[in-house]
C-alpha cells in the first residue's frame, strides 16, 4: 500500500571536511577554519539533528566526515583552541553591544545580543550537550539510525590525478581504517573528493615529474574498483556524470578566481551527448574484471541543487537572509542581510532577526514541494518509485547561509507530514530500490565543465610535478623497507607517507585556483613537499650507513608531533596495489 501513495525517497548527503589546519597557522587561516566551521556548521547541525530526533521526527541524513577532520576533531588542540575561540567570540559581541548602545543604534543592540547568546549557547552544546566530543556526538546519531556515516579518502586526495594506483589505495584504505576508529564498524559509502571519478583505461601523466622521471603511461584500475576491494558499497557522483550534457558547476558564482579560470577552459570543454538514465534511479558501476562487485551511486539532482548552492537564483540569496561578506571591524561579526544578490558591501542594510522566520517557512515549504514533484514526475513518467539525492558542502549550512540548519529541520519537519516522500540514508534507498542496471561512467568531477581544471591548470601544474615525483619515490622506499624490523626506519617512514598524504589534499590546487588563500595554500604545499624530500633524504642515507644524527631524529619527531594524524598507517599499501 506505501508503494501506491510514495513518489520516491530522499536522500540528504552533507560533504564535512576541512585540510589539516592544527600546527599550521590561525588567522586568517588555520585553525579558525575549523573553528568556524565548528561554531557555524558542526554543532548547528547536530543540535538541528538532536532536535528533530527528540521531536520524534523521521529524518534521515548522510554524512560525510572526512578522515583528516575527525582527526582533528578528536584531537585535544582543537578543544582547547576551540573553547579560546567562543570566548573570544562571546567578548566581541559584548564589545559590540555596548558600542551599539552608546551611539543609539537599537536593531544593531538587538543583533549584538543575538550573536552573545548564540556563541554562548554554542559553548554550552559544545561542553554539556557533546562532552566536547562531536565525533562521538555523530557516532551516537548513527547508532539510532538517523545518519549514516560515510567515509572519504584519506586528506581529500584528487583520485582521478593520482599517478599511480598505489596511492588511491593508500588514501581509501587509510579512510576505511579511521572510520572503524572513531564509529566502530566498516563505512558503507564514500565521499569521491569533489565527486571527481576515472573509470579503468590506458592512463598517461598530464604533466612530467619534477625530477625528472619519465611520463609514465599504463592500464589503471577504475577507482570503483578499489572501492569494491574494501568493502565500500556506493558513491556520489554528478549528473553530467551520468547523463552527459552541460555539467552545473556548484562553486563558480562563489569564487571570483574560479570565473576567470573558467573563461579560459570554456571553449575546450566538449559536452557528451544527453544519455537517457536518469538522476532519480540508482545504477551499479562497474569498468574492472567481471568477477569484482560492482558499486552503486547515487545521482546528483540539479534542480533542488541549483535552490540551495546558488546565492544568486537559491535560497541563499533572499534579501533577509544574513549576508555572508560584510563584517564588522574589528569584531569580525555580521550584522547585515543579503538585501540584494546584486548589492554592494555599502548598501547592505541591517539584519533584521524578526523578519527571517517567514522566510525559512516559504522556502523550505517550496524546496519540499519541488522534491515531491520532481519523484512525482519521474514516477509518472516511468512507474518506479525513484531516489531524489541532494549533495552539499556541510560547510554551506551555517557558514555559507547561516540559516542553513534553521531550514533543514523544517524541510525534515515537513517531509515528516508527507505521505508521497520519505527521507532515507543512502543505503536505506540502495536496499529498497534495489538496483541491477550495471553501467560505465566517463571520467569527471563536480566542477564546472564535468572535468579536472580547476585541480589542474596553469598555476596548479606544478604541484602535480611535484606529486607525481614523491609518489614514485614513495613507491620506491615501500617496495625497499616496508618490512623492516627497524622501528627507526618505519617510523620515518611512516612520518614521509603523512606529509605526502598531506602533500595530496586537493584543498591546495582548489585555494590557489580560487585565489581564496592561495598564498596559505602555496606555503602549505611546498612546506609538506619539503619535508617528504628531507625525510626521504634521511630514509636513503640511514638505510645505507646506519647513521642519523641527533637533529636529524630531532626533526622528523617534530613533523610527527606537529602532524600527529593517521597512526593506522601500513607502508604495504604504497608497495604493491593488493589486488590486480
Amino acid at each position: 500500500m506505501e508503494e501506491f501513495y510514495m513518489y520516491g525517497y530522499f536522500v540528504l548527503v552533507l560533504h564535512t571536511h576541512l585540510p589539516y589546519v592544527i600546527g599550521h597557522g590561525r588567522w586568517p587561516h588555520g585553525m579558525d577554519w575549523l573553528s568556524e566551521a565548528a561554531s557555524e556548521c558542526y554543532i548547528p547541525l547536530l543540535n538541528t539533528f538532536n532536535d528533530l530526533k527528540n521531536e520524534g521526527v523521521n529524518f534521515k541524513v548522510t554524512i560525510n566526515i572526512s578522515p583528516v577532520l575527525a582527526e582533528q576533531l578528536a584531537s585535544r588542540e582543537f578543544i582547547e583552541e576551540f573553547l579560546q575561540y567562543l570566548q573570544m567570540r562571546i567578548r566581541l559581541a559584548e564589545g559590540d553591544e555596548i558600542e551599539f548602545t552608546r551611539t543609539g543604534r537599537k536593531n544593531l543592540v538587538k543583533v549584538a545580543k543575538f550573536w552573545k547568546e548564540y556563541y554562548q549557547n554554542i559553548l554550552e552544546s559544545f561542553t554539556n550537550r557533546y562532552n566536547q566530543n562531536l565525533i562521538s556526538a555523530f557516532r551516537e546519531l548513527q547508532d539510532s539510525g538517523n545518519v549514516e556515516i560515510i567515509t572519504c579518502a584519506a586528506t581529500h586526495g584528487y583520485l582521478p590525478l593520482l599517478a599511480l594506483d598505489t596511492s588511491i589505495q593508500a588514501q581509501v584504505k587509510l579512510g576505511v581504517k579511521v572510520y572503524e576508529k572513531y564509529f566502530g564498524r566498516k563505512p558503507k559509502g564514500i565521499w569521491l573528493p569533489e565527486c571527481a571519478y576515472r573509470p579503468g583505461y590506458r592512463w598517461k601523466m598530464p604533466v612530467q615529474p619534477e625530477d625528472g622521471s619519465e611520463v609514465i603511461e599504463y592500464e589503471r584500475k577504475g577507482i570503483e574498483e578499489f572501492l569494491s576491494e574494501n568493502g565500500i558499497e556506493f558513491f556520489i557522483i554528478d549528473t553530467a556524470t551520468l547523463k552527459g550534457g552541460k555539467t552545473i558547476g556548484v562553486y563558480l558564482e562563489r569564487f571570483e578566481g574560479l570565473r576567470k579560470l573558467w573563461e579560459q577552459f570554456e571553449s575546450q570543454v566538449k559536452y557528451r551527448p544527453e544519455e537517457e538514465k536518469s538522476p532519480y534511479e540508482i545504477y551499479l558501476v562497474s569498468s574492472g574484471k567481471p568477477e569484482k562487485k560492482p558499486v552503486a551511486v547515487l545521482t546528483r539532482d540539479p534542480k533542488t541543487g541549483l535552490q540551495v548552492w546558488s546565492g544568486e537564483w537559491g535560497y541563499p540569496g533572499d534579501g533577509w537572509y544574513l549576508d555572508f561578506h560584510k563584517k564588522k571591524f574589528p569584531s569580525g561579526l555580521r550584522y547585515w542581510r543579503v538585501t540584494n544578490s546584486k548589492a554592494d558591501l555599502a548598501d547592505k542594510l541591517e539584519y533584521e532577526i524578526e523578519k527571517v522566520e517567514s522566510r525559512l517557512e516559504e522556502n523550505s515549504s517550496h524546496f519540499v514541494e519541488l522534491i515531491t514533484m520532481t519523484l512525482k514526475e519521474h514516477f509518472e513518467q516511468t512507474g518506479n518509485v525513484g531516489v531524489l539525492t541532494a549533495p552539499y558542502d556541510t560547510e554551506l549550512f551555517g557558514h555559507w547561509w547561516f540559516e542553513g540548519p534553521r531550514f533543514l529541520k523544517k524541510v525534515f519537519q515537513k517531509l515528516n507530514r508527507s505521505g508521497f516522500v520519505k527521507p532515507a540514508t543512502a543505503s536505506e534507498a540502495i536496499e529498497k530500490l534495489n538496483p541491477s542496471v550495471v553501467i560505465s561512467l566517463p571520467e569527471g568531477s563536480w566542477g564546472e565543465g564535468g572535468y579536472h581544471y580547476i585541480w589542474l591548470n596553469k598555476d596548479t601544474e606544478w604541484t602535480w610535478r611535484h606529486i607525481y615525483a614523491n609518489e614514485l619515490r614513495m613507491r620506491e622506499l615501500a617496495r625497499k623497507f616496508a618490512d623492516s624490523s627497524d622501528e627507526k626506519l618505519i617510523f620515518m617512514l611512516k612520518q614521509l607517507a603523512r606529509e605526502l598524504l598531506l602533500l595530496q589534499a586537493s584543498d591546495w590546487q582548489f585555494l590557489i585556483s580560487t585565489i581564496s588563500a592561495r598564498d596559505y595554500a602555496e606555503m602549505r604545499f611546498v612546506f609538506h613537499n619539503e619535508n617528504f624530500t628531507k625525510i626521504a633524504d634521511m630514509i636513503e642515507r640511514y638505510a645505507s650507513t646506519g647513521e642519523l644524527s641527533f637533529e636529524e631524529w630531532n626533526f622528523v619527531v617534530e613533523c610527527a608531533e606537529r602532524d600527529n594524524i593517521f597512526d593506522e598507517i601500513d607502508i604495504k599499501w604504497w608497495a604493491d596495489v593488493e589486488f590486480l
